[in-house]
Order: structure tokens, then sequence, then C-alpha cells
């Protein structure tokens, strides 16, 4: 994940002021695949969020998990598409491990979301936390 978030940052480091960074963050947003309807339902649905946001959480194969969302707002479909690269594909304990606060701080997104979006922000790692700990507690559970 570490690696993963210093070529964010790189990437974030191109770009010359917010404004470039926020079209870029809502041209990330654009490559997400659009969720099915079935899949925007109120149980994928993110609380905390001014938008409507939806994540989906499946295990993969290896026991990671893979995370994939959606929203109504494009700058919302930026941030998911961040969230989803740092943490889809990981394993539940390298997910508890990760510092979000950190992470976004490292990007310089969260002196530069207003307090909506950067509360919206956490909301979904709190719920991609909160799937990886379920995930891991049944691992326990089944040792």
């Amino acid at each position: 994940m570490t690696d993963e978030l210093e070529e964010l940052a790189a990437e974030f480091d191109l770009m010359g002021d917010w404004e470039e960074r926020y079209r870029y963050v809502i041209d990330l947003g654009r490559d997400l695949a659009p969720l099915s309807d079935n899949e925007r339902s109120d149980i994928n649905k993110v609380r905390g969020c001014a938008s409507q946001v939806w994540l989906t959480t499946e295990a993969g194969p290896d026991g990671t998990l893979l995370f994939r969302g959606d929203s109504d707002a494009h700058i919302v479909r930026g941030l998911i598409a961040i969230v989803v690269r740092l943490y889809s594909g990981r394993a539940p304990g390298e997910i508890m491990a990760f510092d979000p606060r950190a992470a976004f701080d490292r990007l310089g997104l969260v002196g530069a979301l207003s307090t909506q979006r950067s509360n919206g922000l956490f909301s979904m790692i709190e719920r991609i936390r909160r799937d990886a700990m379920a995930v891991k507690a049944g691992e326990s559970a089944e040792s």
C-alpha cells in the first residue's frame, strides 16, 4: 500500500495547483467501472457521505478484499478511485495496519477537501476497515 501511495503522491506532485489536482481526481473517477443497478443498493450505500456513495466488498480467492464503488458526484467518484486503488486487493491485516489519515495527508487531500467531502472520504475508509475487521474476525474464529 505504501508503494501505491507514493505512486499516487508522485502523480499529484506533477500537478501545479489544486485546480489541476481536482481535475485529475475527477479524471480518475471517470475510469471507474460503473456499478450495476443491483449493486447500487441500500446495503452497499455508505453512510456519512453527503453524496450518494456505494461500495461493494468481495473476498478474493487469495484472502484479499476487492472493492468497487460509485457515486453520483464527479469529485467523489475520483476519491473512490483513489480509495479503491489503495485498498483493493489487500489482505485484511494490511488494511487495518494502514494509516488513512497520514496517507491522505501525504496526498494533500485532508486540507484541500471540504469538511463534508473529508467526512465522506473517511466514512468510505471506515466502511472498508469494518469489512476488513469482519473478515479478519471470521478468520480467527475459524482457527
